[in-house]
């Protein structure tokens, strides 16, 4: 469904010193850096000692987070709870020696406590590997709860245990890492380090999870479709391919799932959504990645006037769940998602943001309107492309708060039903928030005489364009056999976590984004 038309390629990231230490740690077998020598050391005295460095399990009693809620608000300062005993384990953060006493802290995923430790309190092998540790093992703790007489809640270790010897230090606590291409191509870094970059994926995953609860509930139905496909269309985009050995056949990464699901409509499913990956064979920027997540969904007898306000109550659905408003601060301005949304016609923005008129105007003044707002065409094309060009150059940067942008050309739109109104234009939408698209929707084309005049005019514009949809005779047989009439919508889920997040970057809400290899 999606349909994004050109963006620049990003440029070509740079490797930094800081990720070379990294990379030639990671590598090193000889001439280790010193702290790297050091951990390496202990492990040698711990395996030396007796002492296995790497067991296979611990078993917890608790996480921490549950402790800190069960504690924290009910002991006072000096509180010892000697009778409740726990097992946790998670990472050591920081370390205070005292002598023959130590305060540390120790992190797992739900959260982080102080531990205070007396070495003489300890088994001789226990004692043996806590004098071995360093920041950033995983290790075991046995004891007691109580809070010090500063208040804080600690737990008070019987028995220490080392679950993981580690040898590659751990990025300075405080600053976090500053360089975003460690950030990125290390995550396990970034979320050691940044309690916020967790933050910032476990509210996607609760934002996909509460996506799939309202479709569920709306009575729409999860499907898969092939990622692997003979042919690949539903947007404008270019593809990977790769071949399949045994039937000696060329495939595609899917794109879209949308000439599939459209199937499913016609099978008899009357309301159907997949969450999945989509890949595109084009540049990154701050808001694209080759591969990235799709909602899309399809529902029988409605059309996109029944889909504008399906998608605005769920974004505003979600925006409330996430964040506890419809209202949200991105990037420093504010954004109201609550409906009903603002509706403005591609030509009626172009008239408005860019001061001409793209019915009248001549083909040169469009495209030197174009052309003056950064387009890189080369030489003038159809009216409805350099419409659009001037579209992306003034209307889409002026759109802050959420608009849903419709009636588009109908050259740029072959899946989409003609305009029961305008001729020459599209029954279809893009919502734009903040200066970009977030979103597609069209009232599905399902007159099969015109979806075969459509993509035989797009099969000729390969010609030129490389992106233009390729002929389907198999989707063609499905469109034959009778769609009712149907509305459907794309959304890319990374852009709702962006926002939702206040997130700049694709980068900052994809766990792994695609890197060039160092």
């Amino acid at each position: 469904m999606s349909n994004d038309r050109e963006f620049p390629a990003a440029p070509a990231a740079t490797v930094s010193n800081d990720m070379q230490t990294i990379v030639g740690n990671a590598l090193a077998s000889v001439d280790e850096n010193p702290l790297r020598a050091e951990k390496r050391r202990k492990l040698g005295e711990l395996r030396a000692a007796g002492i296995d460095p790497y067991p296979h399990t611990f078993e917890r009693t608790s996480t921490i987070g549950p402790l800190q809620e069960k504690y924290g608000p009910v002991l006072v300062a000096g509180d010892l709870r000697e009778n409740d005993r726990y097992r946790i384990a998670g990472r050591l953060m920081t370390k205070r020696p005292m002598g023959k006493a130590a305060f540390f802290n120790v992190q797992d995923q739900s959260g982080s406590i102080q531990i205070y430790l007396k070495t003489d309190e300890l088994s001789p092998l226990d004692a043996k590997a806590f004098d071995l540790i360093d920041l950033g093992d995983i290790v075991g703790i046995e004891g007691f709860i109580f809070k010090t007489k500063k208040g804080e809640l600690s737990l008070h270790a019987k028995e220490f245990k080392i679950l993981c010897k580690t040898l590659e230090p751990l990025p300075e606590k405080y600053h976090g890492i500053q360089d975003v291409e460690i950030k990125y191509r290390y995550r396990h870094l970034d979320l050691l380090s940044d309690k916020e970059s967790r933050d910032v994926f476990i509210k996607r995953s609760k934002i996909i999870s509460e996506t799939r609860n309202w479709l569920n509930s709306q009575g729409f139905l999860e499907v898969e479709t092939p990622v692997l496909q003979p042919i690949y269309g539903g947007a404008a985009a270019y593809p990977f391919s790769t071949h399949h050995r045994a039937l000696d056949m060329k495939l595609f990464l899917k794109i879209s799932p949308e000439l599939y699901l459209k199937r499913l409509i016609v099978g008899g499913f009357e309301k159907v959504f997949e969450i999945g990956k989509n890949f595109r064979n084009e540049g990154i920027d701050r808001t694209h990645n080759p591969e990235f997540t799709m909602l899309e969904w399809y529902e029988a007898y409605t059309d996109y006037n029944d889909q504008m306000k399906r998608f605005e109550t769920l974004i505003a659905h979600l925006a409330t769940t996430v964040t506890g408003s419809t209202t949200v601060i991105y990037q420093g301005k504010e954004i109201n998602f609550a409906p009903p949304w603002r509706r403005l016609s591609v030509y009626d923005g172009i008239r408005e943001y860019a001061g001409i008129d793209p019915d009248t105007a001549s083909i040169d003044e469009l495209f030197k309107k174009a052309k003056s707002l950064g387009s890189e065409m080369k030489t003038p094309g159809t009216r409805a492309a350099i419409n659009m060009e001037i579209f992306d150059g003034a209307v889409e940067p002026a759109l802050w708060q959420p608009t849903f942008v419709t009636d588009h050309p109908i050259e740029i739109s072959p899946l989409t039903k003609k305009h029961r109104t305008k001729p020459g234009h599209v029954e279809r939408f893009e919502p734009v928030c903040a200066y970009m698209e977030i979103g597609n929707s069209y009232t599905e084309l399902n007159d099969p005489e015109d979806q075969l005049a459509r993509l035989q005019e797009q099969d000729k514009q390969r010609l030129v364009d490389e992106e233009a949809q390729p002929m389907d005779a198999d989707f063609l047989h499905a469109i034959d056999t009778g769609m009712p009439p149907t509305g459907g919508v794309g959304i890319g889920l990374e852009r709702i976590v962006m926002l939702l997040t206040d997130r700049p970057s694709i980068r900052d809400i994809l766990l792994f984004p695609t890197m060039k290899t160092i």
